[in-house]
């Protein structure tokens, strides 16, 4: 069977699996169909399983799951696990899930209606979905196997399952290799991606480590929100200082910390605090990636790096949008420069302004951003009516290139004026 179709042709590859699956149930033997998965079927249905059962066995009530929550190791880690995988907006099409060491679902993060999917297939806080619960799923396999498993389609055994693919590995105390859980994202066929075993792997690699922090995870891996556990965390807890503003000007961009230190930024966290920055409503992880890599991009990409950025910078960061906590918007360097400018102080905002915004990034929205702030400062200088700021700007490398500014300089010295001849000679070269 051609396992490339499962990613370039999803439908046909599910229908190619539906066939297949009701002639292995019906006792042929089918070569393309994994041993170790025919086993499983076998398995599931010996325990009392078929193929048309719909619902799945129920281990506890909901109220009751709230509980076992607050008891269970893997609560520290949920709100990491949540900022990595997670997709909770209207538009979310796949769901998280983590499940106890025995396969029972404690957590569910997902959109309303992929939740309302879920609910249909009693895929819900409560219920088992071990091989005995409900029979072969992506969440059994890992469970059986010990390792990270896909399932797609009619790889499942239960056929109301073969609209859905999931991607599950367990989760295990790094300490004693004891299994705590399993991590398990699920979704229609075509939100299953090549992207999506490693970015469930990396989930459990970051949990697992948190796991092994002194604290069990507590400060790393707390975050502002988490919609599935309905119960207050923590937000994310740096132990120096919390962050106090945001170099963006130039090339060496940082965030200062209330005690005076300053933590370099990577490009490409840069470039996201940049975005958010820029919009006080926020992004959600589609808009973030899709602003940074064009349709290459991923969510699942962008959540990993806000994960790492939420790491070093705190309760800096909010998500659900993601957008800076309020002690943080507005406390740019560039956005220093905007506020001067809404004052009037434009001396002021002259002398703030530096550099360009990110010089070193390439990505069009941030040439956009940093476009948009050239104008801003440009129109400024120009509307003074100063010819010493007009001067200035245009001696700084944002301004140098500013026709409008030499003109506007040329009227208010005469064009006979060496300061005006300077900058026109250069202009034309």
């Amino acid at each position: 069977m051609d396992h490339g179709l499962r990613f370039s042709d999803p439908a046909t590859y599910a229908r190619t699996l539906r066939r297949a699956h009701e002639l292995v149930i019906s006792g042929v033997p089918r070569p393309e169909i994994p041993t170790s998965l025919i086993d499983s079927w076998h398995r599931s249905m010996a325990l009392g399983i078929s193929p048309d059962q719909h619902s799945p066995r129920h281990l506890h009530e909901v109220a009751e799951v709230l509980e076992l929550r607050r008891e269970h190791r893997l609560q520290q880690v949920m709100p990491a696990l949540h900022d990595l995988l997670a997709d909770d907006s209207r538009s979310g099409r796949h769901l998280l899930v983590l499940t106890d060491a025995s396969g029972e679902i404690l957590w569910r993060v997902g959109s309303p209606s992929v939740l309302r999917r879920a609910d249909h297939l009693e895929f819900l806080e409560g219920a088992d979905w071990s091989e005995a619960g409900i029979g072969t799923n992506a969440i059994s396999e890992a469970l059986v196997t010990g390792g990270p498993v896909q399932l797609f389609s009619a790889e499942h055994l239960v056929r109301t399952h073969h609209e859905w693919a999931c991607t599950a590995a367990p989760i295990t105390d790094p300490a004693t290799g004891q299994l705590l859980g399993v991590l398990d994202v699920s979704g229609p066929l075509d939100t299953l991606s090549a992207d999506t075993l490693r970015m469930v792997r990396c989930a459990v690699r970051v949990a697992e480590a948190l796991l092994g922090t002194s604290d069990g995870g507590t400060s790393l891996g707390a975050s502002s929100s988490v919609g599935a556990s309905r119960q207050p965390a923590a937000r994310v807890v740096r132990p120096a200082a919390a962050v106090e503003s945001l170099e963006l000007l130039g090339e060496k961009p940082a965030a200062m910390f209330a005690d005076g230190s300053r933590l370099s930024l990577t490009l490409r966290r840069a470039e996201i605090l940049a975005l958010l920055d820029s919009r006080s409503q926020g992004w959600s992880a589609e808009e973030l990636a899709y602003e940074l890599h064009g349709d290459a991009g991923t969510p699942q990409a962008i959540r990993t790096e806000m994960f790492r950025v939420r790491s070093v910078l705190g309760g800096a960061v909010e998500s659900n949008p993601y957008r800076l906590a309020p002690g943080l918007a507005g406390r740019s360097d560039a956005a220093g420069v905007l506020r001067l400018l809404r004052d009037g102080k434009i001396a002021e905002a002259l002398e703030a302004y530096r550099a360009p915004l990110l010089s070193r990034s390439g990505a069009l929205t941030v040439q956009l951003l940093r476009d948009q702030l050239d104008m801003a400062v440009g129109s400024a200088v120009r509307a003074s009516g100063d010819a010493g700021l007009v001067a200035r700007w245009l001696s700084t490398d944002m301004g140098s290139a500013d026709s409008l500014a030499v003109e506007a300089l040329g009227r208010l010295v005469g064009r006979s004026d060496p300061r005006y001849l300077t900058f026109h000679a250069r202009a034309a070269c």
